[in-house]
């Protein structure tokens, strides 16, 4: 018997937001999408994730507000697949969770780390920045650092190779959709 995709009997919010963003690869579509990854082939390969649970993924994602496509070519319609207000509200819990999982479960640190872009300060658990005493820094004024000292990725695809270089997040990847030139199935 197929697991359900929700939680009818969990009067919950935590149960509610688990249905938007608890599907397997969902959450890493939503990191990849605030590190300026906006296209169907980027994601594709970057993620290494079947074609058709990517297509079903960016669909349940748009459809639930958290992400939104826009056009970036006509023929054939290609589309950009963007944070809405809502996807970027996921930005402290998507961040605590990393770096739990680099402190806790990765055993040999953070593959990234976050800092704010004005001052170079590492973001504490929370997304603030305790040199500037911000509660929150907001996701466009954060910068993604690889702390790996030779600055490779661990993963050789062009994705990962671009955001090898310290960037900040939801500005888009210069070259992207050129990485991998797959078509985006729900394009049509």
């Amino acid at each position: 018997m197929a697991l359900g995709t929700d939680y009818a009997k969990q009067d919950c919010s935590l149960a509610r937001a688990l249905e938007v963003v608890g599907e397997r690869w969902s959450l890493l579509i939503v990191r990849d999408a605030f590190y300026g990854v906006r296209r169907f082939s980027d994601f594709l390969v970057h993620l290494d994730i079947p074609r058709a649970v990517l297509t079903a993924r960016l669909a349940a994602l748009t459809e639930a507000g958290v992400l939104r496509k826009v056009a970036y070519q006509q023929a054939p319609p290609r589309y950009d697949y963007v944070l809405t207000d809502a996807g970027i509200g996921l930005w402290p819990p998507l961040h605590a969770l990393i770096r739990w999982g680099g402190e806790h479960v990765a055993g040999s640190g953070p593959s990234r780390t976050f800092h704010h872009a004005a001052c170079g300060t590492r973001l504490d658990m929370t997304g603030g920045c305790p040199h500037c005493a911000l509660a929150q820094v907001p996701p466009p004024d954060v910068e993604m650092r690889t702390p790996d000292p030779d600055g490779r990725p661990h993963r050789s695809d062009p994705v990962a190779a671009a955001l090898a270089a310290p960037h900040r997040l939801l500005r888009p990847l210069r070259g992207a959709g050129a990485f991998a030139g797959a078509e985006d199935p729900g394009n049509s």
